[in-house]
């Protein structure tokens, strides 16, 4: 079984140890933000933070490491309403879009989160509280798992696949909206013959890309909280 960051005890800072690992965390995010997974190296890092690799490896032994206290740091960002205050569907609607928001921030993490067990203390944390939230809602216990993973991975492969189209926005060099325009001009020259398409095309792309992929994301969301509501009522 492998040793993961989380389950060794943690080395004792010396006393003329100048770094802790909440000012790694926050230096390697500001470089995993910025350059993505192929920008962030320990020796980067270390330059950045102004100290010698030693110190640095005192801390975080392996770049995996890096990317296990990372990942954890995303977790600690998501909003998990306490169900008493906003009632259980209200909560899973904004722990939707809470998760969305922090992916998009973070938009690396959907390259890494499934490589490795998120084990750390802020999932733990979202994971409590997330049982906490579903099981308001009256699902028997052995399905307040399957309701909150049912939303995670909506919401996950969702937000995945706009970071990808995004990114491929990004990395046309060109404004959105050309960039959209251009898309459709492809798309219905390719769906000629296909009329449903092309309107579905159409109608696709008379919105603004942030528009038409935040709309896609509350539809889908909306229909799967709809379809648990049904289910725990039966």
């Amino acid at each position: 079984m492998n040793d993961w960051i989380w389950t060794r005890d943690r080395k004792p800072a010396s006393a003329r140890e100048t770094l802790s690992r909440e000012q790694i965390a926050t230096a390697a995010m500001a470089i995993l933000d910025t350059e993505g997974l192929a920008g962030l190296s320990m020796r980067k890092l270390a330059a950045k933070l102004g100290s010698g690799a030693t110190s640095l490896y005192w801390h975080v032994p392996t770049k995996d490491d890096l990317i296990d206290l990372l990942i954890d740091e995303v977790w600690g960002e998501i909003d998990v309403p306490d169900p008493d205050l906003a009632g259980w569907r209200a909560g899973a609607l904004l722990f939707g879009h809470s998760l969305r928001a922090a992916v998009l921030r973070h938009p690396w993490l959907p390259e890494v989160m499934y490589t490795r067990p998120s084990i750390g203390p802020n999932a733990m944390a979202l994971g409590e509280r997330g049982l906490v939230l579903f099981g308001a809602a009256g699902f028997p216990e052995h399905e307040v798992d399957l309701a909150m993973s049912s939303v995670m991975s909506y919401v996950l492969g969702t937000v995945s696949a706009e970071v990808a189209t995004r990114e491929m926005a990004r990395k046309s060099g060109r404004p959105e909206d050309a960039w959209v325009e251009d898309l459709r001009k492809q798309a219905e020259t390719v769906a000629e013959n296909y009329p449903g398409m092309q309107k579905s095309v159409r109608r696709r792309t008379a919105v603004t890309l942030d528009e038409g992929l935040t709309t896609n994301f509350v539809f889908g969301l909306d229909a799967l909280l709809d379809g648990l509501e049904t289910h725990v009522k039966k």
